[in-house]
């Protein structure tokens, strides 16, 4: 159902120009790593450490950082294609273009490394955050067994809710609703006081179907949700009517803000910024971004107000951002022990301090701002797509999301939408 990847859609074009230049310079340094990664948010901290790194080592580190994600993508397939990727880089894609890469020879498994001295490096990480970077035995993309990423950070999708608008609506500012009845009279409150509900890039459906799916959890189970996954239980099924009329719910009750169908996270997140409504649906790189719109915003962060007592709710969470080390790089070593010394507790607790995202490294999370620890601390409520052990249709994925778009304009009944859903995936 959702979109695999979390960030942006992976192009499936050519090298732009200047990649192969990039190639030839990295091969002609051997005592330097070169890294590329989408993230130029945080490129004054990368290249601080990166300095610090080559005065403690002498191995110069040199941090290429590419935007938007579209642009990101197709420098990286197009070296995958030319043989000219650095010695270490991130794939912004899902799994199975995961796949595509480590069968091509440009992934290296890190198993080996992570698992020396009884597992170091490895038992550094959440579990939940290297299991995005890991193929398990079995796996349907013929994948040998073992991690072939390092989580450079890890992040949750939750809600957050304004608490001056909610004590300016009458509400207790520390005590956002807990499950759905007391959700939808909170939105009436905040309506008859005029002010929004909830503001997200709904606009964008990857966002849009993680909500569905976080409901899906709750209202019948993993197990369940993977059998409808496997074609064994319809979307007709009464409990996918009932995620679906989630939606018919929060716009019946006031609880949605104005065009929520066509926004774009930057603009939803710029709407809660300014306290133009009171909930949020976001992940965790939401806290810098909030911070650098407006650093006085008083927030709180909540899990999605569960609807069902049967089943926990589960929320989006992993790896942010991983790094991949070229198997095909002379200098894959240097790079696997710059990653072991950019992944310590000092660095990832300098990371969160500067860049205001979760460490990937647990030791650090006593380090971090007491914001970001109200992610940290549902950590043990997520999930990942990639920890499915099946991936739905892309085609029935886009019908499911702009089903719920169409539900959220009154333009199509949740029934309608399911009945359209399944009959598509039966049709493929």
């Amino acid at each position: 159902m959702i979109k695999r990847a979390v960030f942006g859609l992976l192009l499936l074009s050519v090298a732009i120009s200047g990649c192969e230049g990039t190639g030839d310079s990295n091969q002609a340094k051997q005592d330097s790593v070169v890294v590329w990664h989408w993230l130029t948010d945080r490129e004054d901290a990368f290249n601080e450490l990166a300095a610090k790194y080559t005065e403690a080592t002498g191995i110069d580190v040199k941090f290429e950082l590419y935007a938007p994600s579209d642009i990101y993508s197709q420098r990286v397939r197009g070296a995958a294609h030319t043989s000219t990727l650095p010695d270490i880089y991130g794939i912004l894609s899902g799994m199975r273009d995961f796949a595509s890469f480590i069968k091509a020879g440009h992934v290296l498994n890190l198993t080996p490394y992570m698992n020396e001295e009884g597992g170091s490096w490895k038992s550094k990480f959440f579990n939940k955050v290297l299991a995005v970077n890991e193929f398990k035995s079995q796996n349907e993309f013929g994948i040998e067994p073992g991690i072939y990423g390092v989580p450079l950070d890890m992040m949750s999708i939750q809600m957050l809710y304004n608490k001056d608008l909610f004590k300016k609506a009458g509400l207790d500012p520390e005590q956002p609703p807990k499950n759905w009845k007391e959700f939808l009279e909170v939105g009436n409150k905040l309506h008859a006081a005029g002010i929004q509900g909830l503001v997200s890039g709904w606009g964008e459906a990857w966002l849009l179907g993680c909500f569905a799916y976080d409901y899906a959890f709750n209202i019948m189970g993993e197990d369940k949700l993977v059998a409808t996954l496997k074609g064994e239980v319809p979307y007709t099924d009464p409990d996918w009517v009932k995620v679906l009329s989630l939606f018919e719910d929060m716009r019946d009750n006031n609880l949605l803000a104005s065009g929520v169908v066509t926004m774009v996270n930057k603009v939803a997140e710029q709407s809660f910024a300014n306290e133009r409504a009171a909930f949020a649906f976001n992940g965790s790189w939401c806290v810098n971004v909030y911070h650098g719109m407006n650093p006085d915003l008083r927030y709180g962060v909540m899990l999605p107000p569960a609807y069902s007592n049967q089943y926990p709710m589960k929320i989006l969470g992993g790896a942010g951002g991983s790094f991949m080390v070229n198997s095909k790089s002379p200098r894959s070593e240097k790079a696997i022990e710059f990653l072991k010394w950019f992944t310590a507790k000092d660095q990832q607790a300098y990371l969160a301090e500067k860049t205001h995202n979760l460490p990937a490294n647990k030791e650090s999370l006593s380090m971090i701002s007491p914001i970001l620890s109200q992610f940290a601390d549902d950590m043990e409520n997520t999930y990942h797509w990639n920890s499915l052990p099946i991936v739905e249709n892309p085609q029935v994925t886009e019908m499911f999301n702009k089903g719920i778009q169409a539900i959220i304009i009154d333009e199509k009944r949740p029934q309608e939408v399911a009945a359209e859903v399944q009959a598509l995936k039966e049709r493929l």
